[in-house]
């Protein structure tokens, strides 16, 4: 296994706090596959208002820490170091739990199509292995 801590994700792609939300890498290939985690915590930016009386993590920001596992997955290749990886589009996205402060959320981005600098990865993000939420991502590299 290939592990990565935050100060080497921050080599690879270029969001920082608050929008980095991935804390580390446990496992990646250079464009096939990124298994990573969030560690939530109560301390969130995004908590104080979503929702003050229940804090749940926004699916968005989900979607988008899933979206920056796999930009670590597609980056990590050396022909792409120092390009950012593109939001191009999200189809059959699915929420099936919450993440609320206290979860260890698992973040699984496999890169199953690409084409240039077009591709396609197959998302799936779990707490305590229950599904919480799945996607496909098309990104585009610039």
């Amino acid at each position: 296994m290939k592990s990565l801590s935050i100060n080497e994700i921050q080599n690879i792609i270029p969001h920082r706090h608050p929008f980095l939300l991935v804390d580390y890498i446990e496992d990646y290939k250079p464009g096939e596959y990124a298994v990573g985690y969030k560690c939530v915590t109560y301390r969130e930016e995004f908590f104080r208002g979503h929702f003050p009386e229940e804090a749940v993590m926004p699916g968005v920001l989900t979607v988008e820490a899933l979206a920056q596992v796999g930009a670590v997955a597609i980056l990590s290749r050396e022909e792409y170091k120092g390009k950012t990886a593109y939001f191009g589009g999200i189809e059959n996205c699915r929420f099936r739990g919450k993440v609320v402060p206290g979860d260890k959320v698992k973040l699984e981005t496999k890169i199953i199509r690409q084409k240039g600098p077009l591709g396609i990865g197959q998302a799936t993000a779990s707490v305590e292995g229950k599904v919480v939420a799945s996607a496909k991502l098309t990104f585009m590299i610039g």
